[in-house]
């Protein structure tokens, strides 16, 4: 297998002279985007299915009815879990400007969904049609006045931090003593966790469960039972583990995944 380095590569998307363009497609299980970016900015959103996007500011995950903000210039990579239906919106730079320049995780209201879904009708929206500038109207409202959601993974810069990170990153289930593991990657436990707080803004328990939510996400996308993703996922009882998913995502998994993978209605 080659490991030579990829360039991340533009990707020129945007119609001239509109303000929004859209994308829709379909995509298989493990379908991967790689790195690239664009010069307008990106709402990515899945009306069904799961993405996990990657940036330079650490990992986001995407269940359904939420959507990533991407600022222009951003380089990220997506890769795919379960049948994933795509629906994105390319919106002139600045145009959303109450949004930050930073990446975030937007709740699609069921609304803002249906506008999304409407929007993706046309190639592109420009105000000289007046229904365009109406649509692009409540699209802009809906966006601004969107909560933001914590499902970022953020990637720690200390070697030491870093490396606990990756070990979790590769055996999310890990039963093996956090202790233990900090030890490997060169440092005591209390040092690691100063340094998780330092660089993500998280505590390291913090950061566990959520790349652990992350994890469990894929795997309920892939189709795979509740039961086995919790002993997946470390925990150790399905209990234990829907009451996790219940308070960061706000319902069960099943609930969730019979909405989520209902097909999109346009």
């Amino acid at each position: 297998m080659s490991n030579k380095r990829h360039d991340p590569q533009f990707d020129p998307v945007g119609v001239r002279g509109a303000l929004i363009t859209t994308f829709r497609a379909e995509y298989r299980d493990a379908f991967v985007f790689r790195e690239h970016y664009h010069e307008v900015d990106q709402i990515i959103f899945a009306c069904r299915g799961v993405m996990t996007v990657h940036t330079t500011q650490g990992m986001w995950v995407l269940p359904t009815y939420r959507a990533l903000w991407i600022p222009a210039g951003t380089v990220h990579k997506v890769r795919m879990s379960g049948e994933v239906s795509v629906r994105n919106l390319y919106l002139r730079p600045n145009l959303a400007s109450e949004l930050p320049r930073v990446c975030c995780v937007l709740t699609i209201s069921p609304l803002l969904r249906e506008m999304i879904l409407f929007a993706c009708q046309y190639p592109a929206l420009n105000r000289r049609s007046k229904e365009h500038a109406h649509l692009i109207g409540l699209i802009l409202s809906l966006l601004h006045s969107s909560p933001l959601l914590a499902l970022q993974l953020p990637q720690p810069v200390d070697p030491r931090a870093e490396r606990v990170a990756n070990f979790f990153l590769g055996e999310p289930g890990s039963s093996l003593a956090i202790s233990e593991i900090c030890s490997r990657a060169g440092a005591c436990k209390r040092t690691i966790e100063r340094l998780f707080k330092h660089d993500t803004q998280m505590t390291l328990g913090r950061w566990r469960q959520q790349l652990r939510l992350i994890h469990s996400l894929r795997l309920l996308a892939q189709g795979m039972k509740v039961s086995s993703v919790a002993l997946e996922a470390g925990y150790s009882s399905s209990s234990s583990f829907i009451s996790m998913f219940k308070d960061l995502v706000g319902t069960t998994p099943r609930a969730y995944f019979q909405e989520a993978f209902q097909s999109p209605s346009s």
